[in-house]
């Protein structure tokens, strides 16, 4: 039976569990970011068993590269705020708030068997990326964690997609019959349909329900470029707009994919090689102790964490070197 090994979009489970989760500490601070994580990392153990978890963040700065090729890249995003009103907390102490909480969050995981990976100036998509492709993990079942649409083009016979708000499991099959576009092809459809959440506006009038209808064979599993797309879209009926629009439009989906692509992680060699190493090297050490400790110093009310550290035991015991 093969091994299975999750990959999780770190800011993006946190985020969601700092949104979510309403918990105070008994210092009066809100600590849902941490809680909600930790509850978020003991459904998942509990239901997908897997034998390694890599936890990937965003660097600081985001990705170099892409705000080297679009200065406006992901601009404009609304700050993320809490739904809820905590009358004791300024904007200011909000934002102080959510950033230690993910450095603490952090800490907590470091006293796990958990993988966590985060390097200067690059997204932890590049990094989900270049892991599902690593020789380290060939014949691994891979689950990639995030609610970002953006991991469907890395669905192969080997990895799956888990959307959490959705409660969905995508997988290449499930990915063709909701969409219509074949994961090999889901970065070309995504870069004529735009991403507004990454401030990349795509082709007018696109969606993924006209990308299917008027590029049918970005269904099949063979690979198509930009180039095939506007020959196609040049040799076809000039009265349907989609068509024309699209060849208008060529430098824009150019853009676009090369921002959106995760095919070809955006890393450099040395970047690869510091993963490669940290993910062959993993002292896979599980300090109970510590973790009760900073519960203990958070203010952490009532957590059964018990199916966790079960796993996270399990975890530890088989991957001793």
């Amino acid at each position: 039976m093969a091994k299975r090994v999750l990959f999780i979009d770190g800011l993006n489970a946190m985020i969601r569990a700092y949104i979510v989760d309403p918990s105070i500490s008994h210092h009066g601070q809100p600590i849902g970011g941490i809680k909600g994580f930790i509850k978020i990392l003991q459904k998942l153990v509990r239901e997908t068993e897997p034998d390694q978890i890599v936890v990937c963040w965003d660097g600081p700065d985001g990705s170099r590269k892409r705000k080297d090729i679009d200065k406006n890249y992901k601009g404009g995003r609304k700050p993320i705020r809490l739904n809820r009103a905590f009358h004791n907390l300024t904007e200011e102490q909000e934002t102080e708030n959510k950033a230690w909480q993910q450095l603490r969050l952090m800490e907590y995981l470091n006293s796990m068997p958990v993988i966590q990976i985060i390097l200067p100036q690059i997204e932890a998509d590049d990094v989900i990326s270049f892991l599902t492709q690593t020789d380290y993990y060939h014949g691994w079942q891979k689950v990639i964690v995030s609610n970002d649409k953006d991991f469907m083009q890395l669905c192969d016979d080997e990895t799956v997609l888990l959307r959490p708000v959705k409660d969905e499991v995508l997988n290449k099959k499930t990915i063709i019959q909701q969409t219509g576009i074949h994961p090999t092809n889901m970065a070309l459809a995504r870069a004529i349909i735009g991403d507004s959440s990454d401030n990349l506006p795509g082709i007018r009038g696109a969606g993924f329900a006209t990308v299917a209808k008027r590029l049918q064979f970005l269904s099949e599993e063979k690979t198509y470029t930009i180039q095939d797309v506007i020959d196609y879209c040049e040799s076809s009926d000039k009265k349907i707009n989609f068509f024309s629009n699209v060849v208008e439009g060529k430098n824009v989906v150019e853009h676009n994919y090369k921002m959106m692509q995760l095919y070809s992680p955006q890393m450099s060699l040395q970047s690869k090689v510091k993963v490669k190493h940290a993910i062959e090297n993993f002292d896979h050490a599980f300090n109970k102790t510590e973790i009760i400790k900073m519960m203990r110093e958070d203010g952490f009310g009532e957590l059964n964490w018990e199916t966790l550290r079960t796993a996270l035991n399990r975890i530890a015991y088989n991957n001793k070197s």
